[in-house]
């Protein structure tokens, strides 16, 4: 099993009258349910509320294969996200206190099962306490043989407290066998150099691989040992963004998991045949998820 940590929400995205409409969200569960429905065995750990809201979501997590049994439970409300686009392109407003994910403490969250062979964290969820501390906790305490992978999705308007922020950041790269960052995401990290220079200083973190996605320029995979392989974006005509880094994600995960190497004693060995194909089903998943509204991540036989 593939176990993701991190937000479920909803986002309110705008329709073509510019009233917003709910659909199920949330980085971490978009790379969740994009794996469930590529046919990978995945469960969840968030917060699900008992509202409405929350029914949506375990709906649409079931629907799409991806196992509730690791949820949080509360009465606590939904995390909302209201969606604003600007020519296809996403930025978020987030209504995030007291609500049910954020307030995970590290006593609700039940082991990892045995058998798990990765851990998967990301989103907003990694931005605020206590959820944020939670999920730090968790992925530290993951054994040496699990891999763990993360993708911040940074939300620079969104962290309380930037200093801690970056702090739990550097934590989390440096257990993490697999770091997923977007060129926005590393410019705020590392401020200073060009892309290869702060590719570089994110591995000197400890993490063994970076993936770094530059939107319609594709996508680079440097690892530790010096191998870097690159692949062009694939073609699609653009409807919105949502969802797109999240699916990538997913693809990831399920090409290592296909080609056994799920492991991270296999990824410092990775050869570029696998890499490659890895960032290609990748690159063909997310252009899939671009072309549709919202996060809509594809079914395998769409990828066929």
């Amino acid at each position: 099993m593939i176990l993701c940590a991190g937000e479920a929400l909803i986002d309110m995205i705008p329709n073509a009258d510019d009233a917003y409409v709910p659909h199920v969200g949330g980085a971490v569960l978009n790379t969740a349910v994009a794996l469930g429905r590529l046919g990978e065995d995945v469960g969840l750990i968030t917060g699900l509320s008992s509202d409405p809201f929350g029914t949506m979501i375990a709906d649409h997590m079931t629907a799409s294969h991806v196992s509730t049994d690791h949820a949080v439970r509360s009465d606590r409300n939904t995390t909302l996200a209201f969606v604003h686009l600007d020519q296809g392109n996403a930025t978020y407003t987030f209504y995030d206190a007291d609500t049910a994910t954020r307030n995970i403490q590290p006593a609700d969250i039940a082991d990892v099962p045995a058998g798990t062979k990765a851990v998967f964290f990301g989103g907003i969820s990694l931005c605020n306490p206590p959820v944020a501390d939670s999920l730090l906790d968790l992925a530290l305490s993951q054994p040496a043989d699990r891999l763990v992978m993360a993708d911040p999705n940074i939300r620079p308007g969104f962290v309380s407290d930037q200093d801690g922020y970056r702090t739990r950041l550097t934590k989390l790269i440096g257990r993490a066998d697999i770091v997923k960052l977007s060129d926005d995401d590393i410019e705020w990290l590392i401020p200073d150099g060009d892309l290869a220079t702060k590719a570089q200083a994110i591995l000197d973190m400890g993490t063994k691989m970076l993936l770094l996605t530059e939107g319609g320029d594709g996508a680079t995979s440097y690892l530790a040992n010096g191998t870097r392989v690159r692949v062009a974006a694939e073609k699609a005509q653009v409807v919105d963004t949502v969802g797109a880094g999240d699916t990538f994600n997913a693809g990831c995960l399920a090409a290592l998991q296909r080609a056994g190497a799920l492991s991270p004693a296999a990824i410092e060995t990775l050869d570029e045949s696998t890499i490659t194909d890895m960032l290609s089903l990748a690159a063909r998943a997310a252009a899939v998820t671009v072309s549709r509204a919202g996060a809509n991540p594809p079914w395998a036989n769409e990828l066929e």
